[in-house]
């Protein structure tokens, strides 16, 4: 896509950045998203698991995407709840995309939860903290639902608003985080909702100082060191750099963790991820300052091995891992 109409005598503008096929940003700032999604993949709806759309941000026409198992009744035993926020490095991905959407089908049957995949503002259109934000608005739905006099059975005939647990794919991993420490252990100012734990799939952290996975990693990585770049030159604020608080957890400018009280956090990387070593460092950092932080890490896998072929074995194993989380931390 060019303007080929130079009878102004303006130079005709020109592509300077495009991610995964789906997002075009043109010089005089125009930007062009495909309706399609960039993981072009069936959808693996069985009926085992049921679905629905609803706008938890209307001024913005933000939706969330619900899911339960088909079989959950009123009168069974009530559901955890299981957030899952998507990634997409703040400038692509949605909820409706079929690889979040398959893997939410197996979070709600293999968890037995009801899942809630929120979309968020994009950048860079909306640059940072806009998703953090909007990340914080869909559970504020969610408190307003446990609230609510007239609530949506759909979702509270089945749902446990004592048991929640935020995850996130690695742009929503980093919202994840930034929820953590906003909302700060118990999650006071969400009562009656509950916020149990956290589990952050290779979060999506940043830098100025190039960590040693990111300058050493191999260059065909599903996650690229110039793609990690480009998603940040999109999303953070014109003006700031990685080391923005929401990019760095740890940086000259970020908020001292060393004394925020936090809820459970689960940390989960592939071995093959740029992102490894930044995941780790997250991980190591809050464990030394006494935080309940687990840290796991798969052997050879890419960055979102887990969506990408949620049928292999290490995708098996990681399911596992969180449901003993989430069984752990619901007591």
């Amino acid at each position: 896509m060019s303007n080929t109409d130079n009878s102004s005598g303006a130079p005709p503008f020109y592509e300077v950045d495009e991610c995964r096929g789906v997002l075009r940003v043109y010089s005089d700032g125009s930007i062009w998203r495909s309706p399609n999604p960039s993981f072009n993949v069936p959808v693996e709806d069985d009926g085992s698991v049921l679905w629905k759309d609803v706008v938890f941000d209307p001024k913005h026409n933000l939706q969330l995407r619900l899911y339960k198992p088909a079989s959950s009744s009123p009168s069974s035993a009530k559901l955890p709840i299981f957030y899952y926020i998507h990634g997409g490095g703040f400038c692509i991905g949605s909820r409706a995309w079929p690889n979040c959407q398959n893997y939410c089908f197996k979070l709600a049957s293999e968890l037995q939860a009801v899942v809630i995949s929120p979309d968020y503002r994009l950048a860079p259109e909306n640059r940072l903290p806009a998703a953090i934000e909007d990340g914080f608005m869909a559970v504020q739905w969610l408190q307003a639902q446990a609230l609510a006099e007239n609530p949506d059975p759909w979702l509270t005939e089945v749902a446990d608003f004592s048991k929640v647990f935020i995850s996130g794919d690695s742009a929503g991993g980093n919202i994840a985080h930034n929820l953590a420490v906003q909302l700060g252990a118990g999650s006071p100012d969400l009562a009656p909702v509950l916020v149990r734990g956290y589990v952050l799939l290779a979060p999506f952290f940043g830098g100025t100082v190039r960590s040693r996975s990111e300058a050493e990693g191999p260059k065909d990585a599903f996650l690229n060191l110039e793609l990690i770049d480009r998603f940040w030159r999109l999303s953070i604020p014109i003006g700031d750099t990685t080391d923005h608080p929401v990019v760095n957890p740890f940086g000259p400018v970020s908020r001292n963790l060393e004394h925020v009280s936090l809820d459970p956090i689960l940390v989960v990387v592939g071995g093959s991820d740029l992102l490894k070593d930044r995941a780790e460092e997250y991980a190591n950092k809050l464990k030394k300052w006494g935080k309940k932080t687990e840290y796991v890490e798969f052997e050879g896998q890419q960055h979102g091995f887990f969506t990408i072929n949620p049928n292999s074995e290490p995708s098996k194993a990681l399911m596992l891992i969180i449901k003993r989380f989430i069984a752990k931390k619901s007591c």
